[in-house]
């Protein structure tokens, strides 16, 4: 089986893209009290952002979801 170094590298590259996308929205999720979504991106390939900048996702977002990691910020102890 032959691959491609192109299709290795795109492959690469979307794995990073996910990644930065995914360690962004552990990082936010410390500092909010709602989920955050990894959603596709047709610019960037993955982008991470709070359910509290949006309320309810709209359903165009919803299908977007790849990953979600919750919030961490709590008000008890």
């Amino acid at each position: 089986m032959h691959i491609s170094h192109h299709t290795v590298r795109g492959i690469s590259a979307d794995q990073a893209a996910f990644v930065a996308a995914l360690d962004q929205a552990h990082a936010r999720s410390y500092h909010s009290y709602f989920t955050q979504y990894v959603l596709t991106d047709d610019e960037r390939g993955y982008i991470a952002i709070d359910e509290g900048d949006y309320g309810a996702l709209p359903p165009a977002y919803l299908d977007r979801v790849i990953d979600t990691v919750p919030g961490r910020l709590s008000d008890e102890f």
